[in-house]
C-alpha cells in the first residue's frame, strides 16, 4: 500500500537548506534583537516557533511510529532575518506495507494510523496517511471475516456428507 511518509504541513514557503546552527541561535538572541527591524524580528520570533512546532510535531510521529520509522525526520528549513535555517516542514517515513498475515496487517496498520494522528495538530497529510491506514485494517478485517466463513462452509459441508439416515 503506498500510503507515504506522514508529513507536517508548512505555511511558508520552504527553502532546502542545511540545518539550523544552535550555536548561531544561541549566539544571536538578544544581539539580534537590536539590530533587526521590527517586522524582520517578528519574522524571526515566527521562525523560531514553527521550527519547535514542527520538531515537536514530527517527534511525535517517530515515537509511536517506533520500528515501523524507514527514517529519522527530515526537514525542510527556511533561512530567518538572522541568517539562522530554521524548520519549516518535515516528514516521517514509514513502512506501510502490509503485514505476512491479515492479522499482522491490522496489527501495523494501527500503529500507522497511532503515529499519524500522534502530533497535538495532525496535518491534512497526517489524517490522510490515518484514514488509508484505517482502510488496510478493514480490507485484511475482511480477509479475515471471508476465511472463518469459508471455514464455516466447509464444517456444514462435511456434517451435511457424513450424516446418515437409516429408516428400516
Amino acid at each position: 500500500m503506498g500510503i507515504g511518509a506522514i508529513q507536517s504541513s508548512s505555511t511558508y514557503a520552504p527553502q532546502a537548506s542545511a540545518p539550523a546552527r544552535s550555536a548561531t541561535r544561541s549566539e544571536s538572541t538578544q544581539a539580534a534583537q537590536l539590530q533587526y527591524s521590527p517586522e524582520d524580528q517578528a519574522k524571526i520570533d515566527q521562525l523560531k516557533t514553527r521550527d519547535l512546532k514542527v520538531r515537536q510535531h514530527e517527534q511525535a510521529h517517530l515515537a509511536a511510529a517506533g520500528s515501523l520509522a524507514t527514517s529519522g525526520a527530515t526537514y525542510t528549513y527556511q533561512r530567518g532575518p538572522d541568517g539562522v535555517n530554521y524548520a519549516v516542514g518535515g516528514e516521517v517515513n514509514i513502512d506501510t506495507s502490509p503485514g505476512r498475515t491479515p492479522e499482522e496487517t491490522i496489527a501495523k496498520a494501527r500503529q500507522v494510523q497511532a503515529a499519524a494522528l500522534a502530533p497535538a495538530d495532525p496535518s491534512g497529510q497526517d489524517r490522510s496517511v490515518a484514514a488509508s491506514a484505517g482502510q488496510m485494517a478493514l480490507q485484511a478485517q475482511a480477509e479475515i471475516s471471508a476465511k472463518q466463513q469459508q471455514v464455516q462452509r466447509g464444517y456444514s459441508l462435511s456434517e451435511k456428507q457424513s450424516t446418515i439416515d437409516i429408516l428400516a
